[in-house]
C-alpha cells in the first residue's frame, strides 16, 4: 500500500526537485519515449518558462508535476513530499492543496459565478470557511474583477476569464503553479495583462511558477527559460 499524505508537509517551504524523470507511451507495439532522465530544481519565489517544439513533452511534464499522470521512473519532490508515492486519494488532496493550475482554456464552470469559481479549490476539500471567502474576495479584487464577482463566465471576456483562472489557482496558496499556454487564446493586450498579473501574484505569494509557452516574448518575462529537447532540458548552446 502506498503511504498516506503527510499533512505536516503541506504547505511546505521546500522547493521542487525532479531527478531522472522518465515517461513513455505505447502505440501498438511501438514505445515512444517522451521524457528521458529529465532533471529540474526550482526554489520558492522562482519562475521559469518551458519552451520547445510541439510534441517534445512540455505538457506531459506538467501532467507529471501536477500528479495527473505517473512517471515510468524517476523522482518528483515538492514541498517535502514525493507525490508519486501517494495513493490516489492522498495524491488528489496533495494536488489540490499544493498545486495551482492555469490552462489555455480557463476551465471555469459555466454554472458558477466568478466568486464561486475562485472558491472551487476550497470546496473540493471541505466546507467553505470565512477565511476562504475573504481570500477569494481579495484575489478577485487583485485581478480587477470585484465588479464582476457575481457574473457567470459566459458574461466575461477571454482575458477576464483567464484572470479568474489565475485567482482560482492561487486561492489555497499553492507551493507550485503550473501554467500551460495561459495566454495562447488571448490577444496581445490581454496576454500582457494576464502575464503581468500571473508573475506579480506569484512573486507576492512566494510560490513557484512553471509556464509552458510557444511565445518567445512571453518566455523572456520569466527568470529562466528551459528548453526541452529530446526529453531533457538543454542549454542554449546545445542543438534544439
Amino acid at each position: 500500500m502506498k503511504p498516506q499524505l503527510n499533512p505536516a508537509a503541506l504547505p511546505g517551504s521546500a522547493g521542487l526537485r525532479v531527478h531522472n524523470l522518465c515517461k513513455s507511451y505505447h502505440s501498438g507495439e511501438q514505445t515512444i519515449s517522451i521524457l528521458n532522465d529529465l532533471c529540474l530544481e526550482l526554489q520558492p519565489g522562482e519562475n521559469a518558462a518551458i519552451v520547445g517544439p510541439s510534441g517534445c513533452g512540455k505538457s506531459t511534464l506538467l501532467y507529471l508535476l501536477g500528479t495527473l499522470e505517473q512517471p515510468d521512473s524517476g523522482m518528483i519532490e515538492l514541498a517535502g513530499q514525493k507525490p508519486q508515492e501517494l495513493n490516489a486519494v492522498a495524491a488528489a488532496a496533495f494536488r489540490n492543496r499544493s498545486i495551482g493550475f492555469v490552462f489555455q482554456d480557463h476551465h471555469l464552470l459555466p454554472q458558477l459565478t466568478v466568486r464561486e469559481n475562485v472558491l472551487l479549490p476550497a470546496l473540493a476539500m471541505r466546507a467553505v470557511q470565512s477565511a476562504d471567502e475573504q481570500r477569494a474576495d481579495a484575489l478577485i479584487q487583485r485581478v480587477g474583477l470585484e465588479h464582476r464577482s457575481r457574473q457567470f463566465p459566459g458574461k466575461l471576456s477571454g482575458g477576464e476569464r483567464q484572470r479568474v483562472a489565475v485567482a482560482r489557482a492561487l486561492l489555497l496558496r499553492p507551493a507550485l503553479i503550473l501554467a500551460d499556454e495561459p495566454t495562447g487564446s488571448l490577444d496581445e493586450a490581454n496576454a500582457e495583462a494576464v502575464t503581468n498579473l500571473m508573475l506579480e501574484m506569484q512573486q507576492e505569494a512566494g510560490s513557484m511558477l512553471l509556464c509552458v509557452t510557444h511565445n518567445p516574448e512571453l518566455a523572456k518575462r520569466f527568470q529562466r527559460t528551459l528548453t526541452l529537447h529530446q526529453g531533457r532540458f538543454v542549454s542554449l548552446a546545445e542543438p534544439s
